[in-house]
């Protein structure tokens, strides 16, 4: 029987470990990517790529399950992803700062115990606001 909670803990547990084939292992061939990053393919490739370019970006990056719910063949998540930016990020200088945003993560499982589809939203405007990136409300000079 598929426990899709156990399994979308061991992805994170993997990522923290920087585990990249690790977490990819839990990916089925066809694999969907539908939160999708730009220049990456949306597949099981793509998503190691990214995750690659996040950890190179954050050396430190360690995902937080928050809460775990199982509906049907889905898991759900709502996480807390935290990381210091030590390295290049999309073209950026590293700026030394340190994140902490949140994000939910909807897996499809199978029978095989792979996840075929993923869906997810993350707070990417608040990562830039932390990286000093864009400026966070009231902070910008008012119009004259």
């Amino acid at each position: 029987m598929v426990d899709p909670a156990a399994t979308l803990r061991a992805m994170y547990e993997r990522i923290n470990a920087h585990d990249v084939d690790g977490f990819l292992a839990h990916l089925s061939d066809d694999f969907v990517e539908h939160e999708e990053a730009p220049g990456l393919a949306p597949g099981k490739e793509g998503v190691g790529q990214f995750f690659s370019l996040y950890m190179g970006a954050f050396p430190d990056l360690h995902f937080e399950a928050e809460e775990i719910m199982v509906s049907g063949d889905k898991a759900i998540a709502r996480i807390r992803c935290t990381g210091t930016n030590s390295g290049d990020f999309m073209g950026m200088p590293a700026t030394g700062k340190m994140v902490a945003v949140k994000g939910v993560d909807i897996l499809r499982f199978e029978d095989d115990g792979l996840a075929h589809e993923h869906w997810g939203v993350f707070d990417q405007l608040g990562m830039m606001q932390q990286l000093g990136v864009v400026p966070t409300p009231g902070s910008a000079p008012a119009p004259a």
